[in-house]
């Protein structure tokens, strides 16, 4: 547990790209199998605990440590793993067992049992220890790597390109002995079962006002960016995997989607709600969503279709080297031998230059259909990740609306010492009726002046929330809001950020609520 602890420690405490690499691979040429494959799993978040709640870790802390101090301290502090760390009273000789060991026993650990082994733990850990065995037990470790980082040091550390680790990532599980075989020139790449595998997506980055100067626009084509979920969908042997764009199974959320064929194919495509292919607003979709069993009612209200952009299998043949050209022809060809109730190809939009596809994305974009413009470069192979100059997207522009601060909460990692997560909100008649909240948007200037605002004008605490005095006025920018029954206000923002500070602004010139409505829904 020292070596995982110390990593996470050095990993946390360096803000280099490079020098986090550089660490990770140090700790994987210099730790053994297995522990290095969980490390990476947790890492990567690949790996959770669910059978010890963040709730029974709180509880075992009261039961050592005076409440109120503990409270304090948690609402000073603001991350939970090192509050723990610096206020657990106890200390005990002895040794933590390895990672591997560790996860274990958290894993089979019983009730009766959890009070005095969690208590053992805490008191033979050093400080360092204890943050990272309460980052493990609550995941979330906010260390400033990410999942794509981690493979990109795996990539230097066995030499290999770094699209053949994402290509079959998906495909294997910690401790990820045969991926460390392979990348230590000992073994094969681990092969995996593609008839069941997720396959890391190809993403966009969005387009800047200089790419328009340094790119020609005979060499891209352009679709629409539907507002749906992305997919990955896998049709084999007659039966379908549907995947989301992090590689959860959505399969059983939507059963109407079917497979009639035995040929294997890999497709990427907008998972949407809607009739005759023409699609609902975002807000039917999620009715859809984060449900185990759909009930035949929310099938017949909200059936689901996809349109589909790319193609990725075709039989035995991978097509993601080939350029995008080619793979739209061999979609084109399976699409038309498979029409389908429930597949929709996504029509090509002819344009002739960056103007004229200025012209279209302004005048033809559907508020409830449309996210914007999918730009894509004819000659680009299917890249997981978001490689530059292949893929752009061009949303539309956002709305914005005048808003009132009303409450605000610490933020977590970095922005644990301030006020960063906003809940705004518009007049209802004569009182504030929270409409969304917000934690970006703003520079880190901005951010110094919110969290000095609400220090000074705080007029009640709700546990870690903040209530504040209603004269702060905020400019919000939005994707879209739909109807809410789940929402006091009745409504429910898409992608809310605070786009601009107006201490200018009085708070009588606020949008009535009523008048939001009429305007934006």
């Amino acid at each position: 547990m020292r070596g995982f602890s110390e990593l996470i420690d050095k990993l946390l405490l360096t803000s280099s790209r490079n020098r986090k690499i550089d660490i990770l691979c140090d700790y994987f040429k210099s730790t053994p199998d297995p522990d290095r494959g969980f490390a990476l799993a947790i890492i990567t978040n690949s790996l959770e605990l669910k059978n010890i709640p963040i709730s029974k870790i709180k509880e075992i802390v009261r039961e050592n440590v005076d409440a109120e101090l503990f409270a304090l301290s948690y609402d000073y502090v603001g991350d939970l793993a090192e509050t723990i760390s610096l206020i657990w009273p106890h200390k005990e000789n002895g040794y933590l067992p390895q990672i591997s060991k560790m996860i274990s026993i958290l894993k089979n650990i019983k009730k009766d049992e959890l009070n005095k082994k969690i208590q053992t733990f805490l008191s033979i850990a050093n400080e360092t220890e204890r943050w990272a065995l309460i980052k493990l037990i609550s995941g979330g470790l906010r260390i400033g790597v990410s999942s794509r980082l981690a493979k990109t040091a795996l990539a230097k550390f066995g030499d290999k390109k770094l699209d053949d680790i994402e290509k079959i990532w998906h495909g294997i599980e910690a401790p990820y002995e045969t991926l460390f075989k392979w990348l230590s020139n000992l073994g094969p790449i681990p092969e995996i079962d593609l008839k069941k595998t997720f396959n890391p997506m190809m993403l966009a980055n969005p387009i800047e006002e200089k790419d328009f100067t340094n790119i020609n626009s005979k060499n891209f084509v352009a679709e629409w960016k539907w507002d749906g979920i992305r997919v990955q969908i896998i049709l084999n042997d007659f039966n379908i995997k549907i995947f989301s764009r992090t590689g959860d199974d959505i399969s059983l959320t939507f059963p109407e989607i079917k497979n009639f064929k035995k040929n294997m194919v890999i497709l990427d495509g907008e998972l949407l709600v809607g009739r005759n292919y023409i699609p609902m607003n975002f807000n039917m979709l999620q009715q859809r969503l984060n449900r185990k069993k759909v009930s035949q009612k929310h099938i017949d209200d909200f059936p689901a279709f996809v349109k589909l952009y790319d193609i990725l299998y075709l039989n035995n043949e991978d097509l993601r080297e080939k350029n995008w050209e080619e793979r739209r022809k061999i979609l084109e060809g399976w699409y038309c031998k498979n029409k389908s109730d429930f597949f929709d190809l996504s029509k090509i939009i002819n344009f002739n230059n960056w103007e004229n596809l200025a012209e279209i994305r302004k005048n033809e974009i559907i508020d409830d259909q449309h996210e914007g413009l999918m730009i894509k470069q004819k000659y680009s192979p299917y890249i997981s990740g978001r490689p530059k100059g292949h893929w752009y997207k061009w949303k539309k522009d956002p709305k914005t609306v005048d808003a009132i601060l009303m409450y605000a909460v610490r933020g977590h990692g970095k922005r644990s010492s301030y006020y960063s997560d906003f809940t705004f909100g518009l007049w209802d008649e004569k009182q504030l009726s929270p409409i969304g909240k917000a934690y970006f948007g703003f520079n880190d200037d901005e951010l110094k002046i919110l969290d000095k605002f609400v220090r000074n004008n705080t007029i009640k605490k709700f546990g870690p929330v903040r209530e504040v005095e209603k004269t702060f006025v905020v400019e919000v920018a939005f994707d879209s809001v739909n109807s809410s029954t789940r929402h006091k206000s009745g409504v429910a923002l898409r992608f809310p950020r605070i786009k601009r500070l107006r201490e200018d602004k009085p708070t009588s010139e606020v949008l009535q609520l009523s008048e939001f409505k009429l305007e934006f829904l």
